[in-house]
């Protein structure tokens, strides 16, 4: 059997590290969606406020979220720190709608994800459809160019969410005609 020197032990260590981090990074914004879709799917959660501190978890302190392009820029602008991203989350979620958002769910395409050491960015393409309580419907498509830091503790926190439009297309009414009011996904068996 050859002899393996060290620098081919700290080759080996280096795309160790660089695959676990992929790999947090992956369950990190797969996470941050599960969060946001409707129902929540999170058993346990008790409230919109608890989905909140969880979501909000998920981030640096020095966090940036922000909507970029023509479509986005008029409707999520930019938010720096972690404190005016809880209070964008408060908002969506805190206001009664009419119609009322009976189902959103984000599909993850596309990705790409480039570690650097201790940071990273991600690529990504999501779909997500909206069903509203009046019937309506309509599907949403966005581009993601996220990034992404171990924190000293150790864990992977977002650092940076962007999301550009890519379309807004209505649905037929009707076009789902079952879907699930409360999710029991997550509930102990």
């Amino acid at each position: 059997m050859p002899e393996v020197s060290n620098a081919d032990l700290q080759a080996l260590i280096t795309r160790i590290e660089t695959l676990e981090a992929e790999a947090e990074i992956r369950r990190l914004q797969a996470r941050y969606m599960f969060l946001c879709d409707t129902p929540l799917p999170e058993y346990g959660v008790k409230d919109d406020a608890e989905r909140i501190d969880a979501i909000m978890a998920l981030y640096s302190e020095d966090a940036v979220w922000e909507g970029v392009g023509d479509y986005y820029d008029n409707q999520f602008g930019r938010l720096e720190g972690a404190a005016a991203i809880r209070r964008h989350f408060e908002n969506f979620w805190g206001q009664k709608r009419d119609p009322e958002l009976l189902l959103n769910v984000h599909y993850l395409t596309s990705e790409q994800i480039h570690v650097d050491g201790d940071t990273a960015e991600g690529q990504w393409v999501h779909c997500q459809p909206w069903i509203f309580s009046d019937g309506s419907s309509l599907l949403r498509s966005s581009r993601l160019n996220n990034a992404f830091r171990r924190e000293p503790d150790g864990r992977w926190r977002i650092t940076r969410t962007r999301t550009e439009n890519v379309f807004v297309a209505p649905l037929a009414r009707g076009w789902a005609e079952d879907f699930a009011r409360t999710s029991v996904l997550m509930k102990p068996a």
